[in-house]
């Protein structure tokens, strides 16, 4: 079957995508600064800056989701104006979000022809028509993609490629991927690469926005680095390095790997015991699992998202009951208690939905920052608060923690996601910890943001708390680990040594289970 029709092709002189001086100002905040951004035709052009650095902002400029105070944007050379995503689709530009924008339970087809059905006559849905132009899309790149399954039962990787599919089907020539790969494996990153390089062998033109710059210096052509919403240097791969990127990004020298040194554990602070747990369906997600964490270690949980690490942690967090199994602290018996219980007996969660779990979005930050201690002492004194102590100890966090915002009393949603990280994290530290647990701590960061929030575990695990680490940041695991532990399809298939484990052992790891794939895609026991 025939590959896809590429986009036409402009003149090599003329760019697929020009936006010159968009400025944009929001209450407070000069979002974009005379921003201007060249993307060619076929090309892949990454886009890096810090959380709140406005590439978000500028990205929705361009998808049609806020409107610039000044500047212009240019497609072929052609001045548009961008009024609604609707728009944007029209002139061949669409956006695959870091969080998939994807119906679980509608099928792959349903999910690409949502908004955009085709019908035959006045009323009927034409289905036939929709689905041969889809096979066609998919087996162009030779997808053998089920058109009827659920996108719920898809891996995260194959939903990735749905994305994809469904900007092709709207007939995109300009596709903007943010964090494309945050939550791949390995071997799924290095399949959409190819993906995309396909695409810009098509005449296909690629915005790239990452946080990984190792990643970005394999797959970009060219890079433009935004900070604090001006542009502050281009690159091509080639001439530069993930030093100098990170340099550019944050505007000083960062250590994009944190020295972990040795660690010293002692006794287990945290014992899991055949552990189960279920989904919100009432499915069994959690098989048996048991592991320990010792005080002063880092045990990091690697997995494809979906595996059951969610439910894993909210049952250790009181967030969850599980269905079997024991959960001991410091030796007592904690299994199902509450949140609140838990936090009482120094355990503290960092929560991998931030937006869910660690914040209320329209509180200003001095509450969010006692969420989990405002009813006692210094906070309250008795059934009454005291604004006093609370809005200095949120001055105080913030300067910590290096939050950035115009104030104490700025209202959380208001903030980056990467500073609403910075205020969860905030919040949960700031205290003598027994256990604490990571869920995707950095997941969306910057590598500032990283880098800060590396040294504040280093640090606990060397003040002696026992740290349980989730990520499906493979090389967050493999940095910050004393010992690693896979989740695959709700079991922990493995436990290896941290310092020595490699990229790959943990890779397959994660997308086999340590099973061998046949060419036919089955899977068999690794001896």
């Amino acid at each position: 079957m025939e590959p896809p029709d590429p986009p036409t092709i402009t003149p090599a002189s003329t760019p697929a995508l020009e936006m010159r001086g968009i400025t944009k100002r929001y209450p407070g905040v000069l979002a974009n600064d005379a921003i201007d951004l060249e993307v060619r035709p076929g090309e892949i052009h990454a886009l890096l800056g810090e959380n709140g650095a406005g590439k978000s902002t500028l990205m929705n400029i361009l998808y049609g989701l806020a409107v610039p105070d000044d500047g212009q944007i240019l497609l072929d050379g052609t001045p548009v104006e961008m009024r609604s995503p609707a728009e944007a689709i029209a002139y061949g530009i669409s956006m695959v979000h870091q969080h998939f924008m994807l119906v679980p339970v509608l099928s792959v087809a349903d999910n690409i022809l949502l908004g955009d059905e085709p019908v035959a006559g006045l009323f009927f849905l034409d289905r036939r028509r929709a689905h041969a132009r889809l096979r066609e899309l998919a087996g162009g790149f030779g997808w053998d993609l089920d058109l009827d399954a659920p996108v719920g039962s898809l891996s995260v990787g194959w939903q990735q490629r749905v994305e994809i599919l469904k900007a092709l089907y709207r007939n995109a020539s300009i596709l903007v991927l943010d964090e494309p790969t945050a939550v791949l494996t390995p071997q799924e990153t290095q399949e959409i690469f190819a993906v995309l390089r396909r695409l810009t062998g098509e005449g296909y033109s690629v915005i790239f926005i990452s946080h990984k710059l190792y990643e970005v210096l394999e797959i970009a052509d060219r890079i433009t680095v935004i900070r604090r919403g001006r542009v502050v240097g281009q690159r091509v791969p080639a001439e530069t390095d993930e030093d100098d990127l990170a340099e550019l990004m944050v505007g000083r020298e960062v250590q994009l790997t944190v020295d972990r040194g040795e660690s010293h554990p002692g006794a287990p602070a945290l014992v899991v015991e055949s552990l189960r747990a279920a989904d919100d369906r009432g499915h069994e997600v959690v098989h048996e699992v048991s592991f320990e964490v010792r005080a002063g270690e880092i045990f990091g949980i690697a997995g494809v998202a979906g595996n059951g690490q969610d439910e894993l942690v909210e049952a250790l967090a009181g967030l969850r009951a599980p269905t079997a199994g024991r959960v001991r602290l410091e030796g007592r018996d904690v299994t199902g208690h509450s949140a609140r219980d838990l936090h009482q007996r120094n355990v503290a969660y960092v929560p991998a939905d931030r937006h869910r779990f660690g914040l209320v979005l329209s509180y200003p930050l001095t509450d969010n920052l006692v969420l989990t201690d405002y009813y006692h002492a210094p906070f309250a004194r008795g059934i009454v608060r005291d604004d006093g102590a609370i809005t200095r100890h949120a001055a105080t966090a913030i300067e910590r923690f290096d939050v950035r915002t115009p104030s104490t009393t700025a209202i959380a949603a208001t903030l980056s996601g990467g500073n609403q990280q910075k205020v969860v994290v905030a919040r949960e530290l700031d205290r003598e910890l027994r256990l604490l647990i990571l869920d995707q701590p950095t997941r969306g960061l910057d590598v500032g943001s990283i880098e800060f929030i590396h040294r504040q575990a280093i640090a606990k695990r060397d003040a002696g708390t026992a740290i349980l680490l989730v990520s499906a940041e493979l090389d967050e695991i493999l940095e910050l680990s004393d010992r690693i532990g896979v989740m695959y399809r709700g079991r922990l298939v493995a436990i290896v040594d941290g310092p020595s484990a490699s990229r790959e052992e943990i890779g397959l790891l994660m997308a086999t289970g340590g099973r061998e794939v046949t060419p036919t895609g089955s899977a068999s026991p690794v001896a």
